[in-house]
């Protein structure tokens, strides 16, 4: 399965999803953002690659939607209100993600 992880700039919160959660070997993790000025900035190719989107907040979504209408229409997005209020590895953040990701797919971590 592939899993997407998007934030704005792609540098902390999404970043670190796809750091802890590329080790598990049922999932090919990758992360983008929405911004011009993201490390990695979202494409329709990443949407068309993943199996599951998780996104960090309701504005990632919209501008996902905004910009990304036709291919995610067989997509599933799942929003995990995560604010942008952490650095890189941050253990609040990790524990985060483990805690709402594992809500929707099967992680043992």
């Amino acid at each position: 399965m592939k899993l997407l992880f998007v934030c704005s700039r792609n540098k902390w919160r999404s970043l670190t999803a796809e750091k802890i959660f590329s080790g598990l070997a049922a999932y090919q993790v990758r992360s983008a953002g929405t911004e011009e000025n993201a490390r990695v900035k979202v494409t329709a190719g990443h949407i068309g690659w993943a199996d599951i989107i998780f996104v960090m907040e309701k504005k990632h979504q919209a501008k996902l939607q905004q910009r990304y209408r036709e291919e995610l229409q067989d997509k599933r997005v799942i929003r995990l209100d995560i604010p942008d209020e952490y650095e890189y590895m941050d253990e609040e953040l990790i524990d985060l993600l483990i805690s709402r990701v594992s809500e929707h797919i099967n992680i043992n971590i």
